[in-house]
């Protein structure tokens, strides 16, 4: 009864905690001049990463046996495939129960389709990498890891030349400062404190996954790979719920993305600096079934608009990997 209630506790305060966060990166992009994009790419993006990637770095530079280090691959591993799964069909349930409140006439979603494929397309290259040196084994592996660090250095100078910046009707009042114009402080300490809360809300909730896994009977490394993933990827997943419900789509599709790049490149770094980063079964099958989705994305983002229903099935994906890893 207290995993439960720590569970539904947890889950509502890493939503609660969004919605401050959202309301403050918002305001902060605008104060530092960041475009709209960028916003959700660069800022919302790595504040929301901060959770997973915490869970591989403990893993695999504290990790006493190789066992506590699978469990840090299994995280950067798995992350990816829920963003690109679970958290791009979450955005397609909320614009299909928001369209009529928000007043749409169709459920066409409002983006940046040209960008985000390439997003897709530079993410696709870097994982199909990232999945390639898992097959294999050799002396410099770790060296490798700098190249990752690089790639994300070069994605997010792209990003930097993002869009314009959101105007003043897009914006909610500041929640911490709702009078006047907020300075730049306000904006930073609300996204500060909203940080922390996702931080330890997120802890408790990967806890008690945790215990549900022993429970039903998981070994620790298929808890990272299946339970802890959707944990630590939930303020990605809640923040772009929350966008929708906003009309703010764009920025909601942008947090996912920016999240998956972070994904795709630092957590593999330090796999690949502290580990032999040799995938199992299992990792091969997420990595094989997070490629699927992103051909599928890469197919949806090459035209000119995307609609909702088309985002849902790929919820189905990750069912797919479930089913498989249960058959193993």
């Amino acid at each position: 009864m207290l995993t439960v209630v720590l569970f539904a506790g947890s889950a509502a305060a890493i939503y609660f905690a969004c919605e401050f966060f959202v309301n403050g990166v918002e305001w902060l992009g605008r104060k530092l001049s960041i475009g709209e994009t960028a916003t959700g790419t660069i800022l919302a993006a790595f504040g929301t990463a901060l959770p997973e990637s915490a869970v591989t770095f403990v893993a695999v530079v504290f990790g006493r046996d190789s066992a506590q280090k699978d469990i840090g691959v299994g995280a950067a591993v798995g992350g990816p495939m829920v963003l690109a799964t679970i958290s791009y069909a979450v955005v397609g349930f909320a614009m299909l129960w928001n369209h009529q409140r928000l007043g749409r006439t169709t459920h066409v979603i409002e983006c940046d389709s040209m960008r985000l494929r390439r997003d897709q397309a530079w993410f696709l290259c870097i994982f199909i990498g990232k999945v390639a040196l898992g097959l294999l084994a050799f002396n410099y592996k770790p060296w490798l890891g700098a190249l990752f660090l690089l790639a994300y250095a070069v994605y997010l100078l792209r990003e930097l030349r993002g869009a314009q910046v959101l105007g003043e009707d897009d914006l909610k009042p500041l929640k911490l400062h709702p009078k006047g114009e907020p300075g730049l402080l306000w904006p930073l300490l609300q996204t500060t404190l909203a940080l922390i809360a996702i931080a330890i809300a997120s802890k408790v909730f990967v806890g008690q996954l945790e215990n549900i896994g022993v429970w039903a009977g998981l070994s620790p490394q298929l808890v990272a790979l299946l339970l802890s993933p959707v944990a630590t990827e939930l303020p990605e997943t809640m923040n772009a719920l929350i966008w929708v419900r906003q009309g703010k789509e764009r920025l909601a599709l942008a947090n996912i993305s920016g999240a998956m790049m972070i994904q795709a490149t630092i957590p593999t770094a330090l796999g690949l600096f502290f580990t032999s980063w040799v995938f199992s079964r299992e990792l091969i099958v997420s990595g094989v079934v997070t490629m699927a989705a992103v051909a599928v994305l890469l197919g949806l983002f090459s035209k000119n608009a995307v609609n909702a229903r088309s985002l849902m099935p790929l919820a189905g994906l990750y069912a797919v990997f479930v089913a498989i890893i249960a058959m193993m």
